[in-house]
């Protein structure tokens, strides 16, 4: 379960722009959300999104049924005071990612960047991915985003996961194959790089 007050306190005392892993444009994310070849009526989820800019990106390009959950009401209520009107072509949902309930295959794309390498205990990574499976439709992907390799092994004061491409296939499973995978040099707001990857898999039609 992860800490929705240290969360809380982050966006409440901090800038949107000022934390590490705060990005102007979501570039890659929107590369592969492309690459996907869904529809901009896709039932698109962005994990972990409140005050990312992901959401604006895809307003803009089109995208008409985003979702955006996020543990912290302040980091939502931070993307929806700077989508104004728009932030009602959104839904806003505030809850702990392996508690939220979804109603089952109601998702076309599951987008996560910086949430997963937050679980640190195998219990809330099984149950990341039961919630992956439960929501994803058949033929769903999913975009996920954490911390490389030779990534940091803290963000933000808490502990945090590092993986190969490979390692993070393995986390979901044989239920997903995997479709693409990137290296990507995060350039924080300090001027610090992190090592991301990203991966891109597709959910088994059976």
């Amino acid at each position: 379960m992860q800490n929705k007050d240290h969360w809380e306190k982050v966006y409440s005392t901090k800038a949107p722009d000022s934390v590490s892993w705060f990005q102007q444009r979501a570039d890659m994310s929107m590369r592969l959300v492309k690459a996907s070849g869904l529809g901009r009526g896709a039932a698109i989820i962005d994990v972990g999104g409140g005050a990312s800019t992901l959401v604006d990106d895809l307003l803009d390009d089109g995208y008409t049924n985003v979702t955006v959950l996020d543990l912290s009401a302040a980091a939502l209520a931070e993307s929806r005071h700077r989508l104004g009107a728009r932030s009602d072509r959104v839904t806003w949902v505030e809850a702990d990612i392996t508690r939220a309930i979804f109603a089952p295959h109601s998702i076309d794309l599951w987008h996560d960047r910086a949430v997963f390498h937050f679980l640190t205990t195998q219990a809330d990574r099984e149950a990341y991915v039961r919630q992956v499976l439960r929501a994803l439709k058949p033929g769903g992907h999913v975009i996920m985003a954490t911390f490389g390799s030779k990534g940091p092994t803290q963000c933000s004061g808490l502990p945090v996961m590092r993986y190969a491409p490979d390692e993070l296939h393995a986390e979901f499973g044989e239920a997903f194959t995997m479709l693409a995978h990137e290296e990507h040099v995060h350039h924080t707001p300090a001027g610090a790089e992190q090592q991301f990857i990203y991966c891109m898999c597709r959910k088994h039609t059976t």
